[in-house]
């Protein structure tokens, strides 16, 4: 099976030239075409030799994948199936805002972390996307709407830090201005909790911003929510979280998905600015996406202004999240659950 040639950083590809033969800058070329002019095939690349570009299809595959479904929202949202050509299926969604295009993106098939409220839950972990996978649904999004992207979040079907390298990979390529050229502060990584990579992504010191699923600040509570407190619990999180913001000097986002009668009251909104208190964060208030099976409901949304009120009035920095899909399938999950079951 060849490898997807969009698998490569820059200087990982140079290399991969060197050793079948070619000159370095050919890595250069190639890289031009794949982001910038983002081409479905070896063939149109026109300015490298038809001797290079038969060398390359021998040696590489330029991985495109197929659209399964594709759905548009009244307020411009559009969904994407994918077909990995395996098989297996993503999902990703473009959505407009004021200050651009941001597409979220998914980073495994399945996920393995068991969020109760999550769409995603009860999709099998099959396998990670490799980085490549992860770059093509930004290219052929930007294709299939003749776009540009300028914000990237990994918010889809999986967890981003249990599929590490791929994400870190695909993150300085979407970084490099040879590549997609995108800056790291307009990039935002989440995770569920996984205290040991958070640590690691501290190290890497990329300024892209860390999206914290927190939810609850009961350790009881979420642990009945998100299984992976059980392995890191909440004071953990939030002593990683510290680390983070000390060594990055980045500010984190705490997701905190509202649930009707589980954790959208004012005492719950007073333990949230309690465990915050004196962190650069930002807590997105998130109306939680119902999903049937799970009997999980979006808390009103007189309580949600009001817990976002007794958030701000207590210095935590609170916004609501703008829902987004509404009348499509708009839960990361619901899309490839409809179709694959």
């Amino acid at each position: 099976m060849l490898q997807n040639i969009k698998d490569y950083e820059l200087d990982e590809l140079k290399s991969k030239m060197t050793e079948i033969g070619e000159k370095t800058f050919r890595a250069e070329q190639i890289f031009k075409w794949i982001y910038s002019e983002n081409v479905d095939t070896i063939d149109e690349m026109t300015n490298i030799s038809i001797e290079l570009r038969n060398k390359l299809k021998d040696n590489f595959e330029l991985k495109r994948f197929k659209i399964i479904e594709k759905q548009k929202s009244k307020d411009g949202t559009i969904k994407y199936l994918f077909d990995l050509l395996d098989g297996n299926a993503i999902e990703t969604v473009l959505m407009e805002y004021k200050y651009g295009k941001t597409i979220c993106v998914s980073s495994q098939v399945g996920c393995k972390m068991g969020c109760k409220f999550c769409a995603s839950t009860g999709i099998s972990y099959i396998r990670n996307l490799s980085s490549g996978e992860i770059l093509e649904q930004i290219l052929k999004v930007e294709k299939d709407e003749n776009t540009k992207i300028s914000n990237i979040v990994f918010m889809g079907i999986g967890e981003p830090l249990d599929n590490y390298d791929n994400v870190i990979k695909a993150v300085k390529i979407i970084n490099d201005p040879k590549g997609l050229n995108i800056g790291a502060r307009h990039i935002s990584i989440s995770t569920c909790g996984l205290v040991p990579k958070i640590y690691k992504l501290a190290e890497e010191n990329l300024q892209c911003t860390l999206s914290v699923s927190l939810h609850s600040t009961n350790n009881e509570k979420r642990s009945e929510l998100m299984p992976v407190n059980r392995t890191y619990n909440i004071q953990e999180l939030i002593k990683a979280c510290k680390y983070y913001i000390n060594k990055t000097k980045r500010r984190i986002s705490f997701e905190y998905a509202l649930v009707k009668g589980e954790n959208d009251s004012i005492e719950n909104s007073k333990e949230l600015a309690k465990l915050l208190k004196g962190m650069i964060c930002h807590v997105n208030l998130i109306p939680v996406n119902e999903i049937k099976k799970d009997g999980y409901k979006k808390s009103t949304n007189e309580n949600i202004m009001k817990f976002r009120d007794d958030l701000n009035s207590r210095g935590i920095v609170a916004t609501i999240r703008r829902e987004l899909g509404s009348d499509i399938d708009a839960a990361c999950g619901q899309l490839r659950r409809k179709n694959l079951k």
